[in-house]
C-alpha cells in the first residue's frame, strides 16, 4: 500500500471506501435521528432544566475514551476500533426504552459517548491511510461525505418517526441502523500494518499518550469552533419550536444538507491552497452563521443561519483533520486525531453547557446562547490569521 501512496494519482476511493461511508452513514443517521428530539423526551420525563447535559454528558465521555481510541487506533487497528463504537450506538439505542428515569437517561447519554470517541478517531486515520498526502483534504471530504449525508436525514426521520409513532420506535430504528454500521464494517479490510491482537495492557495510558504536541494548533482551533456545535445541538430544537417549526430536524437538515455539498470541494480546495487560508474564510462564515441566528425573527432567516453554518462545518470538518494529520507523524496518526478530536469534544460539551444555561429556557436569552460562540469564533479566525502571516513572512 505504501508504493501506492508515493502515487498522488492512486485511486482511493475503492469498494473498500465506499463501504466505510455507507457505514459512516448508517453510524451517522444512528445517533444523529436523535438529537432534535431528546430535548422533548427529557422534559416528557421530568428532566426539563438538564436539557444542557443532553450533548455535554455524550461529549464528556467521547472525550474520555479519545486516548484510548488513539492508542487502539494505532496498535489492534482501526477496524476494530470502528467497529466497537458502532456496536456501543447498537446497545445504547436498545437501553433508551427500558431506563426511563431520568438519571437512567442521563447515564445512558454518558455511555453512548463512547460511539463517537471510537468511530470517528479510526475511520479519520483509515482515511489518511489510503491516500496520497498530497489528496488528503480531499480524501478526509469524501469519507465525510456518508456521515453528512447520515446527519442531514437522520434528524428529519427521527422527528417524523416521534410524531407519528413514538420516542421507543426512534429508538428502535436508531438501533438497526447502527447495527447495519457494524455488520458493513466487518466486510472492510485493516489498513494498519502488523495490527497486534488486543490486550488488557493496551488499556494502560501513560501521560505521554493522552495528547500529541503537534495537533496543538488544530486542537485550538476545533476547540473555539465547536463551542457552535454544542450551542447549536443544545438550543437549536427549542429555537425551531419558538419560530413555529414543529419537525425540529429540518433546521439540522438543512445545515447538513449544505454541508455535504460544499464537502465534495472543501478538502481538494485545502489541498490546493493551503489549510490555513482556507479555514480563515469558513471561519469567518460561522461567525456570520451564529450573527444570523442570533437577530433570527422567522423560520427563513434561522435556515439561511443554518445554511451559513452548514457550509462552515463542510470546510471545517475535513480541513481541520487534514491539517492535523498533515502535523503529525504517520506512526501518531490515531494519537494525534484523536487529540484534535478531545479539543472537539471539549468545545461542544462546553458550548451546550454554557448555552444551555444562557437560555434557561428563555426565549429572550437566544441572542446571548448564539453570540457567545460567534465571539469565539472570531477569536479563532485573529488566531489563524497570525499564523498564515508569520507563516507568509517565514
Amino acid at each position: 500500500m505504501e508504493s501506492q501512496l508515493m502515487n498522488p494519482n492512486h485511486r482511493f476511493f475503492t469498494f473498500q471506501f465506499g463501504l466505510l461511508c455507507v457505514s459512516n452513514f448508517l453510524f451517522s443517521a444512528s445517533f444523529n435521528m436523535m438529537i432534535p428530539e431528546l430535548p422533548g423526551y427529557l422534559t416528557k420525563i421530568g428532566g426539563a432544566e438538564y436539557k444542557g447535559l443532553i450533548i455535554a454528558l455524550f461529549t464528556l465521555m467521547a472525550g474520555i475514551s479519545r486516548p484510548f481510541s488513539g492508542k487502539l487506533t494505532d496498535t489492534i487497528g482501526r477496524v476494530p476500533v470502528m467497529v466497537f463504537g458502532s456496536l456501543v450506538c447498537v446497545i445504547c439505542s436498545l437501553l433508551y426504552p427500558v431506563l426511563t428515569s431520568v438519571a437512567g437517561f442521563l447515564l445512558l447519554r454518558f455511555v453512548h459517548g463512547f460511539s463517537t470517541g471510537f468511530k470517528p478517531t479510526a475511520t479519520a486515520a483509515y482515511g489518511a491511510d489510503v491516500v496520497h498526502e498530497s489528496r488528503r483534504g480531499e480524501a478526509m471530504g469524501a469519507l465525510a461525505i456518508g456521515y453528512t449525508i447520515g446527519a442531514s436525514a437522520g434528524p428529519m426521520l427521527g422527528s417524523y418517526l416521534v410524531n407519528y409513532f413514538s420516542y421507543d420506535i426512534m429508538f428502535y430504528v436508531s438501533a438497526f441502523l447502527a447495527l447495519g454500521s457494524v455488520i458493513i464494517l466487518y466486510n472492510v479490510k485493516e489498513t494498519l500494518p502488523n495490527a497486534a491482537r488486543f490486550k488488557a495492557m493496551h488499556l494502560k495510558i501513560d501521560r505521554t499518550e493522552i495528547f500529541d504536541a503537534s495537533a496543538i494548533r488544530p486542537a485550538l482551533i476545533t476547540l473555539l469552533l465547536c463551542f457552535s456545535i454544542g450551542t447549536v445541538l443544545t438550543v437549536a430544537p427549542d429555537f425551531s419550536e419558538h419560530l413555529g417549526l414543529h419537525n425540529k430536524g429540518i433546521f439540522f437538515a438543512f445545515f447538513t444538507v449544505a454541508s455535504l455539498f460544499i464537502r465534495f470541494v472543501a478538502g481538494k480546495i485545502s489541498d490546493k491552497y493551503g489549510r490555513v487560508p482556507v479555514l480563515i474564510g469558513s471561519t469567518a462564515v460561522l461567525v456570520i452563521a451564529m450573527i444570523i441566528l442570533s437577530l433570527s425573527h422567522s423560520v427563513t432567516m434561522m435556515l439561511v443561519g443554518a445554511v451559513l453554518y452548514g457550509l462552515s462545518w463542510g470546510i471545517n470538518s475535513p480541513v481541520l483533520t487534514a491539517w492535523t494529520v498533515d502535523l503529525c507523524e504517520p506512526v501518531n496518526r490515531g494519537k494525534a486525531i484523536a487529540s484534535m478530536y478531545i479539543a472537539l469534544e471539549v468545545g461542544i460539551g462546553t458550548g451546550a453547557l454554557f448555552s444551555g444555561w444562557i437560555y434557561h429556557n428563555e426565549s429572550t436569552q437566544f441572542i446571548y446562547a448564539f453570540l457567545t460562540p460567534a465571539i469565539l469564533a472570531l477569536i479563532a479566525c485573529a488566531l489563524l490569521i497570525r499564523w498564515n502571516n508569520k507563516r507568509a513572512l517565514a
